[in-house]
């Protein structure tokens, strides 16, 4: 039975469906193959992983970075997540309180919280279904005083699911020649998709000058192995580096090491396709959902990948309210406004995470949503 058209009954404890956790459903992790390529790596090369090493991180998956992505292995740093690269490049790039970044309005909200705490001003320029909108980037570059970067996620963007068009990604490249802009291009998501073709990185537009690339293994592999990597300019890798080895000595290297018995082997793209099968279905559970419950009432967008998409709700729903009420039934969600730096903006909007929900819960999930929402709101 429709949302709608019966009157949900919650006797003692409510099951929390989750539309807020952007990790991996249980059933897209490879326990029993990374088990056993992390029994493999310490039996190869057991004195190298469980000590001290490089601070850039384990050099075979260095190298295999490297080659990916066409630079010298110097150039890539490995961490604990791409979220801790963010946390070096931050540190290094803003000397003093009161720099200028630029994001994405909304964005994701680990780096806001980062910067804040930084003392930047974050700056959220905003976007349409194409993604970051140029014409507000070229007005706040012309506005004086060039900013320490820009922080974009310009495939399946974390929080809104929107991907940047290629013709916008070629007039980006050219405004971060023209005002010697350094971009900071964060692409987790990228490889995971749906349907649609592929458009190039910034980086791989750029030639890899004045741009930034961090991506990771949590969204394609597992997130508990903590493995992220930036590919740096040469200017900023040798900081970088420093900068690591003096916050943890070296970086975790069976994890790291894991990873690489992972990819030698052959699993990755396997794997991949299976992670995109696992959510191409969850995406198409809550495309569905949201169009039987919330069609004559909300807005959202149609995501080609990813693990997430970006909910306008009625006129006059706030999400904080609406979350509140939620959090009684059963669903979590997380609000719109926590992915701006401040103010009210996405007062009205919610991110929801398809990727980890069963698309039996995704279903049940928004049509508890339906039912919290005012009766004139939905009428």
């Amino acid at each position: 039975m429709g949302g709608r058209a019966r009157a949900l009954l919650y006797p003692g404890r409510v099951t929390t469906i989750s539309f807020a956790r952007g990790a991996p459903a249980p059933e897209c992790l490879p326990v029993d193959e990374l088990a056993d390529c992390a029994r493999a790596a310490v039996e190869r090369d057991g004195r190298a992983v469980l000590a001290y090493g490089a601070g850039g991180g384990y050099g075979p998956l260095r190298e295999w970075v490297a080659e990916r992505h066409g630079v010298e292995p110097g150039r890539v740093l490995l961490t604990a997540g791409s979220l801790q690269g963010f946390v070096f490049l931050a540190q290094h790039l803003l000397a003093q309180p009161g720099q200028r970044v630029l994001v994405e309005g909304p964005s994701y909200d680990r780096p806001l919280k980062i910067l804040a705490r930084l003392g930047a001003e974050v700056v959220a320029l905003p976007m349409d279904d194409e993604g970051l909108e140029l014409d507000a980037l070229a007005d706040e570059l012309r506005r004086g005083g060039r900013p320490a970067f820009l922080y974009t996620i310009p495939t399946f963007q974390n929080p809104s699911g929107r991907t940047l068009s290629r013709e916008r990604r070629l007039r980006l490249v050219e405004l971060a020649r023209e005002h010697d802009l350094l971009v900071l291009e964060d692409d987790p998501y990228g490889l995971v998709r749906f349907e649609g073709e592929p458009a190039p990185s910034l980086f791989e537009l750029a030639d890899g000058e004045a741009i930034v690339y961090s991506s990771s293994f949590s969204k394609t592999v597992a997130p508990g192995l903590r493995v992220g990597y930036f590919v740096l300019p040469e200017a900023l890798a040798r900081p970088l580096e420093e900068a690591a080895v003096s916050t943890y000595i070296s970086p975790s290297f069976l994890p790291q090491a894991t990873v690489l018995e992972f990819l030698r082997r052959g699993r990755f793209e396997p794997n991949l396709e299976r992670v995109r099968s696992l959510l191409r279905v969850r995406r198409d559970a809550i495309l569905l959902a949201l169009e039987r419950e919330l069609a004559d009432v909300a807005a959202w967008n149609r995501p080609q990948g990813g693990y997430f998409l970006w909910l306008d709700l009625p006129d006059g729903v706030d999400a904080a309210e609406l979350l509140a009420r939620a959090h009684e039934r059963g669903v979590t969600f997380v609000k719109g406004s926590d992915f701006f730096p401040s103010g009210r903006a996405g007062a009205g909007s919610a991110r929801l995470a398809y990727s980890f929900a069963s698309p039996q819960e995704i279903g049940e999930g928004v049509a508890r949503l339906a039912e919290l929402l005012p009766a004139p709101a939905r009428a």
